[in-house]
């Protein structure tokens, strides 16, 4: 099947409604037609310094404007989009730079001091250009470049199969990997996701998820693009600015992880929120069940909860609006997308076994840059087998239990670690939970949970444990409890577990 890229996709909207808004930020909004006008500057720009179709554009830049016009206009040049974390330090970024061979770096301004030592690091990357007004000895003025642009530009046609983003991955082991995803990978979830949450042209959707990530781009920027909605951008999370944009902004969707959701439900604890939300979506890491229920209670709005990963473009599963949604479960898998549980070997499993999650379908990445070996350990036959463990109930619902590589061993029997963390998470003390596995003599490997209290409140571990011994097998059940005030967690809200077993 062919589909529309990206770019056609934003044109399409660009020429039903050039008037309509397309962005809100702080710095105020911006049309179908400015937004456009932006994209086809820079993209004028750029190829005065040589970037040509299938050149690395790096873009360093936090959710707003200067984001997506970097994004769309790399894409319409023909180039293939690096978006980086503005989390990431120097030599972080020194490395995404090299391994990407990027020509050009695009970063903001206050983190262009830092990212211009990382740029010195890499001598394929040979254009910085920065937004905003302070501008390294070095570097180029991205709205100094696109003010002497002309505000048009066509497109350069690309095959579906071109990469269009390189997304690199944390990973759990060794350095980073870059996802190469093709304009059809990108085209294809962003054409399912549109009518899987029945988003409409008069959405105004907020883009508190970063638009590096995986999440944040296809879910917010690209499908909300694409069908002609608003982007609400919030460049950095806060509960009580998020309630007020709610509110004077109009926002009827709202994609967030987790934590955005706890505390939104603290925010509201004590009044009623002024809101006009419709749809609530979650995902890139499990949602507590007791954080759901809260949230909906007070807000009245469904949240959906949805599975994927950076190499499926992400989305792979959801809860659709059509069907019945199950609490605790990721829902099926999405218009296109095949997923299966399987064994060790490959072996397709029976209904409630656990098992690894595999997914075959137009949304899978075409490999890791650069790393033919690596992309053949995990797309196997046509299918990319994703190292999170799962079970599929009678319906073809899934429910995810942990991560291949965080799978427990204690005394010869298997613990998986989020079957631990969904019983911890009922406790009505307990805000946050992390499992792990940790070396013991006797055993092999101990459980032990890192466990951050609600605020203001105490327990000893041993009630907790007991808790756990309640409601589970005793060899699955913590040996080890450490409270926290609070656990290391990457950009899109998930927890860092290799540093709390560091």
């Amino acid at each position: 099947m062919t589909y529309p890229s990206l770019v056609t996709l934003l044109e399409s909207s660009v020429r039903a409604a050039p008037r309509k808004v397309a962005t809100i930020c702080r710095d105020g909004t911006q049309t179908y037609a400015e937004l456009h006008g932006n994209i086809n500057r820079l993209a004028n720009a750029l190829t005065t310094f040589g970037v040509e179709p299938g050149d690395r554009v790096a873009v360093i830049v936090p959710n707003g404007p200067d984001f997506i016009t970097a994004y769309y206009a790399t894409l319409r040049l023909g180039g293939t989009v690096v978006p980086i974390s503005t989390l990431l330090r120097e030599a972080e970024v020194a490395y995404q730079l090299q391994d990407s061979e990027a020509k050009v770096l695009v970063v903001w301004e206050d983190g262009a001091p830092e990212a211009m030592h990382a740029f010195a690091k890499a001598p394929a990357c040979r254009y910085c250009l920065v937004t905003g007004e302070r501008i390294p000895e070095g570097a180029h003025s991205l709205q100094g470049l696109m003010s002497g642009a002309w505000p048009s530009f066509e497109p350069v046609y690309r095959e579906g199969h071109d990469t269009a983003v390189i997304l690199y991955t944390a990973g759990t082991t060794g350095q980073p990997k870059g996802a190469e995803l093709t304009h059809d990978n990108l085209s294809s979830n962003v054409m399912s996701i549109i009518p899987l949450v029945g988003l409409r042209s008069d959405d105004v959707v907020m883009a508190a998820l970063p638009l590096y990530h995986s999440f944040g781009q296809t879910v917010c920027m690209n499908a909300t693009l694409a069908a002609g909605g608003t982007l609400s951008c919030m460049a950095d999370f806060s509960a009580s600015e998020m309630m007020d944009r709610f509110a004077r902004e109009a926002v009827t969707v709202f994609a967030g992880v987790p934590t955005m959701y706890y505390y939104l439900t603290q925010r509201m604890r004590d009044q009623s929120p002024v809101h006009q939300l419709r749809l609530c979506i979650t995902g890139g890491a499990p949602m507590p069940i007791w954080i759901l229920h809260e949230f909906e209670k007070r807000f009245g709005v469904t949240i959906l909860e949805g599975y994927g990963l950076s190499e499926t473009s992400p989305v792979a599963s959801f809860n659709v609006r059509s069907l019945p949604r199950k609490v605790g479960s990721v829902g099926v898998p999405i218009s296109g997308v095949q997923m299966r549980i399987v064994d060790e070997d490959g072996r397709e499993l029976e209904c409630g076994e656990i098992g690894e999650i595999v997914v075959r379908g137009p949304n899978v990445m075409k490999g890791y840059y650069r790393r033919p070996e690596e992309t053949a350990l995990v797309i196997r036959h046509g299918w990319f087998h994703t190292g999170d463990l799962a079970y599929m109930d009678q319906d073809g619902y899934f429910f995810i239990v942990g991560r291949k590589t965080d799978m427990i061993i204690k005394g010869g029997f298997n613990v998986y670690p989020r079957e631990v963390e969904v019983v911890l998470e009922s406790h009505p003390l307990v805000l946050d939970v992390a499992v792990v596995g940790v070396p013991d003599e006797a055993l092999g490997e101990e459980v032990k949970a890192f466990v951050v209290l609600h605020p203001d409140q105490q327990m000893a571990d041993g009630e907790l444990i007991a808790y756990c011994q309640s409601r589970m097998a005793a060899y699955k059940c913590p040996g080890i409890i450490e409270f926290r005030d609070s656990l290391p967690k990457g950009g899109a809200g998930d927890i860092l577990k290799r540093e709390l077993k560091n």
